[in-house]
């Protein structure tokens, strides 16, 4: 790729990074948009000006909402959104700061010694002049590029250290400002054996904790298989909504002469056969939870509340039984995190699913590597064309082959590479995983390594590859120094998917086009004349942390090879901090809080970004013929693996277990405030399966239920309960 070519790309991102950031800002004063670009605001009864009469002003573009969102504090973030939301804007912190300090080593030490040293005559308009490609092999000048690798790693390790250390003591005040949560003073019991003589699991856990932690013991709860409720519960859900639509078209159909002699009494007559039918089914729910009805579907799961966090963190820290396949314990997550369906799945089937799930992501990314390598073969279009003459008939028009080999090669391994955390995320509803939160972080984790095997490596090689194809044969003496400059080659293709990724990708985040179209498809049709409600969703942690991630390593492998990529890479982690702090201030809500247990994956991400790029300046210095560089960096990648083994120590198992020295301390904070008794009440109540659940009576669409069941007896009641929150309120807080 040329000079003009990079250029081509980075016009087209620029030119549509403004074109939608401008139409957001328009967008975003409209009161109709109110819902999705104000969503987490008005869920949370906070005021939100707009002027319901039309002003031309609303029509103007502007800044505002980037000021607003550079005012925002981190104390802000993390009083108001948790340590998680917290740990995803520090990730942005890190990428900037880290990246700043190699864009001034790199614009004002690297790059002039890349373009003034290079000793092959490269020409001024070739990208190559600027990368260490252009250094002769054997100077004494990649000397320099050894000492700045060794500067800039050291503070990436420094970095790393001082946020790994500031994330741990956030975490263990936010664990000390979550002392009234329930998860803390409950565990998670699976695998319990049928007690012999009762036939029934619930009395085995009572008898056991009773017996082996008669002090600490407080109360139980147990779990059923409750498919066939929960389906019940979705159709008396149905129902509602249909009678609901229908008083509302009758309602507002009633002015209408004709329709009121001759419509009316169908709406009406409808209106009573439904409500006969949720009747019958409101009897049914309540038949089905039945004790007797409601033993039979037992699962060996439980939940177990003790009477202090010391005794439920002794109890999910060690092993209950010589077995250890019997009274498996881990503390409990919380309990809007639970996933309730995947605690049905047997205990001793989630190897098995987890195997499963890590062949399919396999599968999944050999056969990506069809679409990146076309997308190579069109980034290196004079070598295809060598092979493939009617490809130069692209050329006959002046400009598309810049447009051809600078901007489309990103734009559409972007589009694949889009749909690859959608893929993602369903597998891992397949491994059984019990909440939502571990089952997002090991969605991240095979998402990072995908994009590293396919749009890293892959990348890099197959674009090598097509290099070489003929050369090799030609010049076959120059293969060692072709090898060498493959990955200096490959540096202005990632600078175009960085280009795309960052403002293309963010501005797109910020926009929202789908929900803008399917708001607009719902007013003209099914929702026309309703009043909005808010769109909301949580943070999707699995399909931006690898992605960011992806960018440091990328960042982090150029930022010796080619400085050029520094500053962009500046601009993608600032424009991307301002997006998603307007995101989460605006849009996103919290579903779920793990106290910053991102930031071990993070760390490790970025770990192995530094070691990559160790590893591969050391393969570069050698192909330079420069053997002592590539000998004086082994100490360095020795120092960050023995640095990571050393967080490991240091931080890890902090994020993993609940000391008991914590615990004990929260426990007399409790004791000597008087709040110890409400907690443990609190902790009693919360991990109630959902289909014995009380109403949510914040749930709008539940009046014709409610009028319903108020004409039945009190004890009806409680069927029609469990549904608000399991079929009505989840749909609307999926991560996306």
């Amino acid at each position: 790729m040329n000079a003009e070519s990079l250029l081509v790309s980075a016009s087209i991102n620029i030119s549509l990074a403004l074109l939608i950031l401008t139409l957001f800002s328009v967008l975003r004063k409209q009161p109709s948009n109110g819902p999705i670009y104000y969503a987490r605001r008005l869920s949370q009864h906070q005021h939100v000006s707009f002027h319901r009469r039309f002003f031309p002003w609303r029509l103007l573009p502007s800044v505002e909402w980037v000021s607003t969102a550079l005012r925002v504090t981190e104390a802000e973030i993390l009083d108001n959104c948790g340590l998680d939301v917290y740990v995803f804007v520090r990730l942005f912190k890190f990428g900037t700061n880290f990246f700043m300090v190699c864009s001034v080593v790199g614009l004002l030490v690297l790059l002039p010694l890349n373009y003034k040293a290079g000793g092959k005559g490269s020409p001024s308009y070739s990208m190559d002049s600027f990368t260490i490609s252009n250094i002769s092999s054997g100077s004494n000048w990649l000397w320099v590029h050894c000492s700045c690798l060794y500067l800039l790693s050291c503070y990436g390790l420094y970095l790393l250290y001082k946020e790994y250390n500031n994330i741990l003591h956030k975490r263990i005040h936010q664990l000390h400002r979550m002392r009234h949560d329930p998860n803390q003073f409950t565990v998670l019991v699976r695998e319990i054996p049928l007690c012999e003589e009762h036939k029934a699991r619930d009395c085995c856990v009572d008898h056991f904790f009773s017996k082996y932690h008669p002090n600490s013991y407080q109360s139980y709860q147990i779990l059923y298989d409750g498919r066939d409720l929960e389906q019940l519960l979705k159709e008396a859900i149905s129902i509602s909504r249909k009678i609901e639509n229908l008083k509302h078209h009758s309602q507002h159909r009633r002015n209408d002469r004709d329709f009121f002699l001759s419509g009316s009494s169908k709406y009406d007559s409808d209106i009573e056969q439904l409500e006969e039918i949720l009747k019958e089914l409101l009897h049914n729910i309540q038949h089905l939870q039945s004790k007797d009805l409601l033993r039979e579907k037992e699962l060996p799961v439980a939940f177990v509340t003790f009477k202090s966090r010391w005794g439920a963190s002794l109890v999910a820290q060690s092993q209950q039984h010589s077995d250890p396949l019997l009274w498996i314990t881990e503390m409990a997550p919380e309990p809007r995190d639970v996933l309730w369906n995947n605690l049905a799945i047997p205990y001793r089937f989630l190897p098995l699913r987890k195997f499963w799930v890590y062949v399919v992501a396999s599968i999944l990314t050999i056969f990506f590597a069809v679409p990146v390598a076309a997308v190579q073969g069109i980034a290196k279009f004079e070598q295809l064309a060598k092979w493939f003459p009617p490809a130069m008939a692209i050329k006959l028009i002046p400009g598309l082959s810049s447009i051809v080999t600078g901007y489309l090669p990103s734009a559409i391994l972007n589009c694949f590479v889009y749909v690859v955390p959608f893929a993602v995320i369903q597998m891992s509803k397949l491994a059984g995983y019990i909440s939502r939160s571990k089952k997002d972080i090991k969605a991240c984790n095979m998402v990072f390594y995908f994009l590293v095997a396919n749009v890293f490596f892959l990348s890099l090689l197959s674009g090598s590859l097509l290099d070489q194809i003929g050369e090799s044969f030609t010049h076959p003496k120059d293969f060692p120094s072709r090898l060498a400059s493959a990955v200096s080659a490959q540096a202005d293709f990632f600078m175009t998917y960085i280009l795309t990724n960052g403002l293309f990708g963010f501005s797109l985040e910020i926009l929202q086009p789908g929900l803008l179209i399917w708001d607009m498809i719902k007013s003209h049709t099914c929702d026309r004349g309703k009043k909005k409600r808010p769109y909301l969703y949580s943070l999707p942690y699995y399909r931006i942390i690898p992605y960011i991630a992806l960018c440091i390593l990328i960042g982090m492998v150029y930022a010796v090879v080619s400085p050029v990529l520094l500053p962009f890479l500046v601009g993608y982690f600032f424009l991307g901090y301002v997006v998603f702090i307007n995101q989460i201030h605006d849009v996103y809500i919290s579903t779920y809080e793990t106290c910053g247990q991102y930031w071990p994956y993070i760390h490790h991400y970025i770990v192995i970004a530094l070691a990559i790029t160790q590893i591969t300046m050391i393969g570069l210095f050698g192909l330079k013929s420069k053997p002592a560089a590539s000998f004086a960096t082994v100490p360095l990648l020795a120092l960050t693996l023995l640095f990571n083994e050393y967080c490991k120590i240091r931080f890890f198992p902090t994020f993993c277990h609940w000391s008991v020295k914590d615990a004990m301390d929260l426990d007399e904070l409790d004791e000597n405030s008087g709040a110890m008794n409400a907690n443990l009440h609190n902790a009693t109540d919360a991990y109630c399966p959902p289909c014995l659940r009380p109403p949510d009576s914040g749930d709008v669409e539940s009046s014709s239920l409610e009028r319903l069941i108020s004409s039945q007896e009190s004890s009806s009641l409680e069927p029609l309960i469990s549904s608000q929150e399991s079929s009505s309120l989840e749909p609307l807080i999926s991560s996306r």
